[in-house]
């Protein structure tokens, strides 16, 4: 069993002494986000690797000693200021645990994603070829991979901040970081674009990676996910987080339905419960 830790929400950042705990004694619960009655007990025995989703895991630096089972990171680090990403902390400062985590686990363990590509007037196309570059050489080295998907604008995502990038745009961008990435140590990979980028170098994404998990962990049963959204490549997971509960408040989430609902959710929240949000 593959746990996702989580596409729903930042463990690493904010519940990490939930997670440990819970890794402590032995399992969480977990709730069907479509059918809240429907509880599912995932036991940690049955692990065969963790995938944390994170922008931040500086709090679980320094107990990922007792993570009992093979893991590794999907760290996302973009460019943005705060008016795309306003509960971040520093991106220098981002830059250097990212670096610390790298030398900690091994780069093989540590997965950059540039993602999501927002794309406007504060953002063009050629903000983000000099942001890619000065990514690319401070983390040459700590990683081996780099994901990347443009912004997929999600009915709820209505800012005006946000648009759709445009087809020229995108083979822009794919063809500088197709060429860029591999030149710092980076092997480029696209998270369930709807154009095929091989022509620049891309492959397909496989975020919950089998022939990464088979890498680090060994031959272990895997099976495609069904449940995921056409194009992913990723192998089945079992996801313990709760939609609307990241605290990063970023402007493009599609696993937030308002600052409102984040706070409500994280004030029920309670580090002794099996479930991450509200009582057993």
């Amino acid at each position: 069993m593959i746990v996702s830790a989580s596409r729903r929400t930042d463990i690493p950042a904010f519940y990490s002494d939930w997670f440990f705990r819970r890794v402590r004694e032995g399992y969480v619960l977990t709730r069907n986000p479509f059918r809240p009655d429907q509880v599912r007990r995932v036991d940690f025995s049955d692990c065969d690797c963790a995938v944390f989703w994170t922008k931040n895991p500086a709090p679980m630096l320094p107990r990922l000693g007792e993570l009992p089972f093979p893991f590794y990171f999907q760290f996302t680090l973009t460019p943005y200021d705060r008016t795309l990403e306003p509960g971040l902390p520093d991106k220098g400062a981002l830059v250097e645990t990212f670096r610390t985590l790298s030398r900690a686990v091994g780069p093989a363990r540590v997965v950059w994603r540039y993602d999501p590509i927002v794309i406007n007037e504060r953002y063009p196309a050629a903000f983000h070829k000099a942001a890619f570059l000065r990514l690319c050489e401070a983390l040459s080295g700590a990683a081996e991979r780099v994901v990347i998907s443009f912004l997929d604008l999600y009915p709820r995502l209505s800012s005006p901040l946000l648009r759709a990038a445009e087809p020229s745009e995108v083979q822009e961008l794919a063809e500088y970081i197709g060429r860029t990435a591999p030149a710092y140590g980076f092997a480029p990979s696209a998270c369930c674009e709807s154009g095929n980028l091989s022509a620049f170098g891309i492959a397909p994404a496989h975020c919950i990676d089998a022939a990464l998990i088979r890498r680090l962990c060994g031959d272990v049963p895997l099976a495609a996910d069904r449940a995921q959204r056409p194009g992913c490549g990723c192998a089945a997971a079992v996801d313990i987080g709760v939609y609307n509960t990241c605290l990063h408040g970023c402007v493009y989430c599609y696993a937030n339905h308002g600052a409102a609902s984040v706070r409500r959710n994280a004030a029920r929240h309670r580090p002794d419960s099996p479930f991450l949000i509200g009582e057993a």
